[in-house]
């Protein structure tokens, strides 16, 4: 959604009322560890996406906990926002720690090829093998291509 200074605040405001209850007014213990990680406000205010993030292996449970106790906590953000309409919430599973975590992991694993020397097309250059006397290459080596 497109920003500016008004929908920050309101984005901020969400942001804190909505964590507050998830932290205190809400006791599901599928709730438990659920971090909030960000909220956006429609321009009218009709419509607050709340973004969540957790284990990977709970964002099922996760995702049926927040649909359970969805209209408490629309309830409660309605009250304590005070706002002329009460919003529409609608919960996602924030997976970009999950995403940056996989690509970490990939950087972690150099491929072999990376400390060959490549020509100007990106191919490697395969260093000629020394030939043996009668101009054959040596036993054991594979012929390189002239």
């Amino acid at each position: 959604m497109k920003q500016n200074q008004h929908s920050r605040k309101n984005n901020e405001q969400a942001r804190e009322k909505l964590a507050s209850i998830l932290l205190f007014e809400i006791s599901d213990p599928d709730l438990a560890l659920v971090t909030l990680t960000g909220v956006e406000v429609s321009v009218d205010k009709s419509i607050v996406r709340a973004y969540v993030s957790c284990e990977r292996e709970r964002y099922e449970s996760v995702a049926a906990a927040l649909q359970r106790a969805k209209g408490r906590i629309r309830s409660l953000l309605g009250k304590s926002l005070g706002w002329r309409v009460t919003p529409e919430l609608a919960f996602q599973i924030d997976t970009t720690t999950d995403e940056a975590e996989r690509i970490t992991e990939a950087l972690k694993v150099v491929p072999p090829t990376i400390g060959v020397e490549k020509d100007e097309n990106g191919y490697p250059i395969v260093p000629e093998a020394p030939e043996g006397e009668d101009g054959e290459p040596n036993e054991g080596e594979a012929p390189v291509a002239r």
